[in-house]
């Protein structure tokens, strides 16, 4: 288990002002009612003027938390100051009110559970142990509740322990609860952020190589026309003339910039359309020539024979989740990465095949969650949190695939099954 990432230490966790000061509001509110009705309707008897003025101190806190306090978010330390005043003061009321002997000591436990959501996990268990010392003193040290004798047997010892054994593991439940909730949502809610900054640099970069393969389109004709023009012109103006070098200097350059833009244009472009639609040989061959480029590893493309080879339509998606779980088959095979395509008039299927140590048994029902790391010593420390599948995963998702992460028999490594609907990816197209 890893406790940095379940307990979100060393983040830097800030509560929402607005949220602080209505969950204060609401709790001043109720007290106050409850305070009135008891002494007021029900007519029982207590110290009602010292709880009136202890809510009125609750009060004055909370209009200065409204509008003394500009920032948005309020720190850990100084939010965790106003809950533990908030449940001091519970506690000053339930004191005056039969201690745990007042159903309403249950609420003992919300500052916790706040703090659970939102805060620290220091500031959480410094709210919990302060609450369970505090039900532990009330049950001993208290007003009599309202309407109840001092020496009344109507709350026994023994049920009175058992009540606040039951508060505690209530609190204790609610903010691991409380906890891993919002750990969780934080880890996802940051994953789909990295998912849409992947996207939009994609995009970027599609554009960009968009833009350059419409440039070298566009100027190879300009470039073909100085090229001949000065060519006809050193012709003409014969072996002796004093412009002879520079006109050979022009056409050398322009001879030049012509390979230049054929590095940067090496497929010819219709209509300056970038993403255009291209068959899935063609695109995951261009992925798997990229690493071949810079890895000694065997990669190798299987093309079933009776392959349908239909078009669809190129995507930052589709290319980078492609080539993002080849990336992980090349980084921890031993010497092979195998992809294979598959297809028929209903199913497309990519299957990509590595002879590494496989996907280890603590991870394998959960692959494609972020913020992930295996225990195996197969697997590298160094391996990640499991980040770059979920975007993967997620991007293709995104464009209607379904993924199985299973162990191949053949390699004896991982297996990445990739399988479309026809219709879906037409209907992307």
């Amino acid at each position: 288990m890893n406790f940095s990432t379940l307990f979100r230490l060393g983040e830097n966790l800030n509560l929402d002002r607005k949220t602080l000061v209505f969950l204060r509001w609401l709790a001043i509110t109720g007290q106050f009612l409850a305070i009135t009705l008891v002494y007021f309707y029900l007519k029982l008897d207590f110290l009602f003027l010292i709880a009136y003025l202890i809510l009125f101190l609750g009060l004055l806190t909370n209009l200065y938390l409204q509008f003394r306090i500009k920032s948005i978010f309020i720190k850990d330390l100084n939010a965790s100051i106003f809950l533990i005043y908030d449940l001091i003061q519970l506690a000053a009321l339930l004191y005056l009110t039969g201690g745990i002997s007042n159903p309403f000591s249950i609420l003992m436990i919300i500052p916790a559970i706040v703090s659970s959501t939102f805060l620290s996990m220091g500031t959480t268990i410094i709210l919990g142990i302060l609450t369970i010392i505090l039900l532990f003193a009330l049950s001993i040290f208290h007003y009599p509740l309202p309407g109840i004798h001092e020496n009344s047997d109507t709350f026994p010892k023994l049920y009175l322990t058992g009540y606040v054994i039951s508060i505690i593991i209530g609190l204790v439940f609610l903010s691991y609860f409380g906890i891993r909730f919002s750990g969780e949502s934080k880890r996802r809610t940051d994953a789909i952020n990295k998912v849409q900054q992947v996207l939009a640099k994609e995009y970027e970069l599609e554009s960009l190589g968009g833009q350059a393969a419409a440039a070298a389109h566009s100027l190879g004709t300009p470039l073909a026309t100085i090229n001949v023009v000065a060519s006809e012109l050193k012709k003409d103006l014969g072996t002796h003339n004093e412009y002879k070098k520079d006109l050979e200097l022009l056409i050398s350059q322009t001879k030049r910039c012509g390979e230049i833009l054929k590095q940067i244009s090496k497929k010819k472009i219709k209509d300056d359309e970038f993403f255009s639609k291209n068959t899935i040989e063609n695109i995951i061959s261009e992925i798997i020539d990229s690493f071949k480029e810079t890895s000694s590893k065997k990669l190798i493309l299987n093309i079933d024979e009776d392959e349908k080879k239909f078009e669809y339509q190129r995507s930052p998606e589709l290319i980078y989740g492609l080539r993002n779980f080849i990336g992980n088959a090349v980084k921890f095979a031993k010497t092979t990465v195998e992809v294979k395509i598959k297809s028929n008039n209903k199913n497309l299927e990519v299957s990509i095949n590595d002879d590494g140590p496989g996907f280890p048994d603590d991870i394998k029902e959960i692959l494609g969650e972020p913020y992930i790391k295996s225990k195996s010593t197969q697997i590298n420390s160094n391996a990640g949190t499991g980040l770059g599948t979920f975007l993967g995963k997620t991007l293709l998702e995104r464009k209607s695939a379904n993924l199985y992460f299973s162990k191949d028999s053949k390699l004896g490594g991982a297996k990445v099954n990739i399988v479309w609907k026809q219709k879906d990816l037409k209907a992307n197209a």
